[in-house]
């Protein structure tokens, strides 16, 4: 009895740390951004970021209920104008992000459903020229550092094809965070 008991968890620890056929993945996809109230003192707005942008990720599933990946986002500018034309604010961000990946073991073979920790590396530029006299700016922004960064997602596949939809979020100094919506194609490689 012992020896079928020990043969059973051998077996399931077996299926369980199995490599998935497809240990390596990339993708590309298009983001919807969100990195509002940019300020570089409280209570003086610069301006907001809501943009539709792109993103490309790389990944590591080494087991099938863990990946590490790698993302770089492109989180958008936005431009800010008044009186004839002239330029009042502008706003540009980044980020690179590293996360440990983990997929929830539902029964469907062609749909992954999961969540993802880890560090989001941002940089944040932005300046207001206001009525300042040219060509001095009014106040400008350029920072950058890094925060815990978050996200969940779902993403369906067949075969080494798939499309991921998924939400990302990390908390950029002196703004509301960053809040990323993406669609991208997932490509796994061998």
């Amino acid at each position: 009895m012992r020896k079928l008991l020990l043969l059973t968890a051998l077996a399931l620890g077996a299926g369980l740390a199995h490599a998935d056929d497809n240990l390596f993945y990339v993708g590309a996809g298009i983001s919807r951004d969100k990195v509002g109230d940019i300020t570089n003192n409280p209570g003086i707005s610069l301006s907001d970021i809501d943009s539709t942008s792109w993103k490309v990720l790389a990944g590591f599933r080494p087991i099938s209920p863990f990946a590490v990946e790698v993302d770089y986002m492109n989180l958008g500018s936005q431009t800010n104008t008044f009186f004839n034309g002239a330029e009042v604010s502008h706003s540009d961000a980044k980020a690179f992000a590293g996360y440990a990946v983990g997929f929830l073991p539902i029964p469907l073979p062609f749909l992954d459903v999961y969540g993802k920790a880890g560090l989001a590396r941002w940089k944040l530029d932005g300046s207001s020229s206001g009525f300042a006299p040219p060509p001095g700016n009014f106040f400008a922004v350029s920072n950058q550092g890094t925060e815990f960064a978050w996200g969940v997602g779902t993403q369906a596949h067949i075969g080494n094809i798939g499309g991921r939809l998924e939400y990302e979020d990390f908390n950029i100094p002196n703004t509301n965070g960053a809040k990323v919506f993406s669609l991208a194609f997932i490509l796994s490689l061998f």
